[in-house]
């Protein structure tokens, strides 16, 4: 499946300062980038770093009292859909370094807080079918409501109010996959089935010793997401940390399916 992506930001900041940015499809397993530019226009500086595990970059800029950007993409994407009721969970002591660490809590994925839940649940199933099981819960169970959380909602949040979005569906699946015992990460993708278009929050699992992408909102499939970083939770992949208050004049995310 091909893939065009087109991203143009526009954001004024309160003070000078440094920001980060996380917007560019990933040159990841399963996905092959062609014809990429990004252009921020004049800058006081401009560097880039490896994002989490490697997987796509970081764009660290300073700039004066604005935040302009324009980014574009052609991507192959080449990862099958996966079969998650074929698939077997890897057990502990077999697991590798980048895998056991997506097994704790993190500041929005109270694992520890699901344990109880999620063995109730989900733990006469294994493997891949338990996956399958929580990922159905979470669309099933929650409304997909704009607005209904802030950067503050945690997965705990998420699982009382019963409702949320995208982020909130990916923190709350981590949560409980992570409490199964299944290393889970999130993930932000380019999806062109997404309404409306946006970076999208998805979720990595770990299962038969490879990492598989799959969304609790039931939005998009893994052979038609460009994945863009991965991380332990939204901290990780934010598409933009500031040094101050940005406030936004003009977003366009658009992610269009090209025709073979």
């Amino acid at each position: 499946m091909r893939m065009k992506i087109d991203v143009e930001l526009d954001y004024t900041l309160d003070e000078p300062g440094p920001a980060i940015l996380v917007i560019e499809a990933a040159g990841a397993q399963g996905q092959d980038l062609t014809a990429t530019s990004v252009d921020f226009g004049s800058l006081e500086h401009f560097a880039r770093v490896p994002a989490e595990e490697g997987i796509g970059e970081k764009i660290i800029i300073r700039t004066t009292d604005r935040i302009r950007c324009r980014y574009s993409a052609h991507v192959t994407i080449t990862r099958p859909q996966p079969n998650f009721g074929a698939m077997t969970a890897v057990e502990l002591d077999q697991m590798p370094g980048d895998a056991l660490r997506y097994l704790l809590p993190s500041r929005y994925c109270q694992a520890e807080r699901f344990v109880p839940f999620a063995t109730q649940h989900f733990g006469k199933l294994q493997g891949g079918a338990k996956v399958a099981a929580i990922r159905d819960w979470c669309e099933q169970r929650l409304d997909y409501v704009s607005g209904a959380s802030n950067s503050m909602t945690t997965a705990a949040d998420t699982f009382l109010a019963r409702q949320g979005v995208c982020r909130d569906y990916a923190h709350l699946m981590i949560a409980l996959c992570r409490a199964a015992q299944i290393p889970a990460r999130i993930a932000s993708v380019f999806a062109p089935t997404v309404q409306p278009p946006d970076f999208h929050a998805v979720v990595e699992v770990f299962l038969d010793g490879a990492w598989h992408l799959i969304d609790p909102t039931g939005m998009a499939a893994a052979d038609n997401m460009a994945i863009i970083a991965v991380g332990r939770d939204a901290v990780d992949v934010a598409f933009m940390t500031t040094s101050s208050y940005a406030e936004l004049q003009m977003q366009n995310v658009s992610a269009v399916q090209l025709k073979d």
